[in-house]
Order: structure tokens, then C-alpha cells, then sequence
């Protein structure tokens, strides 16, 4: 190959991936959102797990009745599948996320969705424990009611049934928008911030 076999080859080479020092400052720019992210994953696995043992102890925390042991773990040992495989997941997110050095158009790319796929995750985490979380605190509120002298659930009025109902739906959009919130505050932002500096690079 002579050199102007070489000249055309370079000069025919896609330069999608060629960074110039404009863009590789906007590029690092992307680093400080991203540092963020990764210390609230960390924040949320910690606290994740931790919880996730603290309500494993709760029958013995708010002294459930005997009769409520095994059906409780029942529950909460679906509740536990669940969150070990989200944990597992942010997990491994998290790890990704500590090895990623944004140097390249690509890699801000791949980051970005990568971001926007666990924030979806994290979403449908929240919503599949909702039911178990609002089951947990009609359980904790029908033990303590119980011991009340001449308790008898059947005679419950309409009124009393309706506000159980509307209480449980309250919980359920309560817990939805709370997750919402949450997720948004701890990684939708920051990921706009990445998203801005994508934005400014296709404008080039």
C-alpha cells in the first residue's frame, strides 16, 4: 500500500468518533452528574438492604400475634425475591457505573441510557412493593384495632369500609407519586444534565 493508498483510507474513515478538545470538555462535564448518581445508587443500596432487614424483623419489632408470624413471612418472603433481585440489579448498575470514564461520544451515549433504563427499573421495583408495603400497614393497623374490647370486624358500617378503601387507595397513589418523586430527584435530573451536554454535541 502506497501512500496515497493510505491518505484515502484515512481520509475515507468515519470520524463519528473523533473528539476535539471542545467536545471533550463538554464530554467531562457530564462526569459531575454522573458522581452524583453514583453516590445516591450507593445511598440506595445501603438503605434498601437495610430496610429490607428491618421489616424482616417487624413481627417481633411491633410483637405481632403468633396466628401473624407465618402469615407475615409468607408475604414478605416474595416481597424479599423481589428485592434481592432489584438489589442485585442496582447492584451491577452501580458497578458499571464506577468503571465508566467518559471520554468518547459513545460511551456518554451508552451511559445515558443505561441511566434512563435503571431509572425505569427503579420505578417498577417501587410499584410491584407497593401492594406488599400498603398490605404491611393494613396488618399493623387491623393488629392494633383487634385488641380493642368487643372488636368484631363484621360489624363494620359502610362508612368505616369505605374509609379502609379509600385509605388503601390513598396509600397506593400516595406511594406511586412518592417513587415518582423520588426517582426523579435522585438520577432524572442528573440525567437531564447529561442529556443537555448530548444535545449540545449533536448541535456540532
Amino acid at each position: 500500500m502506497d501512500f496515497n493508498d493510505i491518505q484515502n483510507a484515512w481520509n475515507n474513515e468515519k470520524t463519528e468518533n473523533v473528539v476535539l478538545p471542545d467536545n471533550l470538555e463538554k464530554i467531562n462535564s457530564a462526569n459531575t452528574p454522573l458522581d452524583k448518581i453514583r453516590k445516591n445508587l450507593r445511598n440506595e443500596l445501603i438503605g434498601q438492604t437495610i430496610a429490607l432487614l428491618i421489616i424482616g424483623l417487624s413481627p417481633y419489632i411491633f410483637h405481632f400475634p403468633e396466628k401473624w408470624i407465618l402469615p407475615f413471612y409468607l408475604f414478605y418472603s416474595i416481597a424479599f425475591a423481589v428485592s434481592v433481585y432489584y438489589l442485585l440489579k442496582l447492584y451491577f448498575f452501580y458497578k458499571r457505573l464506577s468503571k465508566i470514564a467518559l471520554k468518547t461520544k459513545d460511551s456518554l451515549y451508552e451511559t445515558y441510557f443505561d441511566i434512563r433504563l435503571n431509572m425505569e427499573l427503579s420505578k417498577t421495583f417501587g410499584f410491584a412493593l407497593t401492594p406488599f408495603m400498603v398490605l404491611f400497614i393494613i396488618g399493623i393497623w387491623y393488629n392494633k384495632i383487634s385488641q380493642h374490647p368487643g372488636f368484631d370486624v363484621a360489624n363494620f358500617t359502610n362508612r368505616q369500609l369505605i374509609s379502609v378503601f379509600t385509605g388503601i387507595a390513598t396509600s397506593i397513589l400516595f406511594m406511586g407519586l412518592a417513587m415518582e418523586w423520588t426517582v426523579h430527584y435522585s438520577y432524572g435530573r442528573y440525567a437531564k444534565e447529561i442529556k443537555k451536554v448530548i444535545d449540545e454535541l449533536k448541535e456540532e
